[in-house]
């Protein structure tokens, strides 16, 4: 059995010579997997010392930043959906002014590295298309684990949006991802999510869905069993 690391599970997507930016844009490191600051939670933190030291958003501000606008500006980015743009430095300079760390006002995510299309096909975002997206963790999660979503009704209409979540990819494919839900990849390229059975002969599987007619006799570069599934 080959378990094959998360970078070169990327290089088995694109041999094109592609690069992968998402690595260098990864959130805060922490335990074995990638922690993203909360705003939601950071803004909660940020509500009740202002009440409790009897200010002003705009004072704390200012006295941080330079600033008054920097906190409304953040609350107005959640608001609305967007990304707060709170760097670190600014972070650091509000929490010392309220007496607070915000460093801990955050959560666990992983990277969503493509979403799941027409025909259960598997759909991967290169450095140039990435939405430079991140998903809350699973249980369970580790440094590896990835995120692809479902469009449609690829793996059933109640699936529609729905994230799947894997990480140790085997090559080749090992007896314990047999009648399992995996991501898989063929020697064609193509990336599908399917249930894999074997084949009379060796070395060849035949891949089931749920919504799609079986694909018989494939033989299978690489596959990741679904670690979990949660609707968005």
């Amino acid at each position: 059995m080959v378990d094959i690391t998360h970078a070169n599970h990327y290089r088995l997507f694109y041999r094109c010579g592609q690069r992968f930016s998402y690595r260098s844009r990864l959130p805060i490191a922490g335990g074995n997997f990638h922690r993203m600051l909360d705003m939601t939670e950071t803004l909660r933190l940020i509500d009740e010392r202002v009440k409790a030291l009897d200010t002003t958003d705009a004072a704390v501000s200012f006295e941080a930043t330079g600033s008054k606008d920097t906190i409304r500006n953040w609350r107005r980015a959640v608001r609305e959906g967007r990304k707060a743009g709170a760097n670190t430095g600014k972070l650091q300079a509000i929490g010392k002014v309220l007496g607070i760390d915000l460093a801990f006002a955050t959560r666990s995510v992983v990277p969503l590295v493509g979403y799941v299309g027409a025909g259960a096909t598997a759909h991967f975002y290169a450095s140039a298309d990435s939405p430079d997206e991140w998903v809350d963790a699973p249980d369970g999660a580790t440094a590896n684990t990835v995120a692809v979503q479902i469009r449609g009704d690829s793996l059933g209409a109640l699936f529609d949006q729905w994230i799947v979540y894997y990480d140790e990819i085997r090559a080749p494919v090992t007896p314990d991802l047999i009648g399992r839900l995996c991501v898989v990849g063929l020697l064609d390229d193509q990336v599908l999510v399917k249930r894999i059975r074997r084949a009379k002969t060796p070395g060849f599987y035949h891949l089931e869905s749920n919504t799609q007619e079986t694909i018989f006799d494939v033989e299978i570069a690489w596959a990741a069993r679904v670690k979990s599934m949660v609707p968005r």
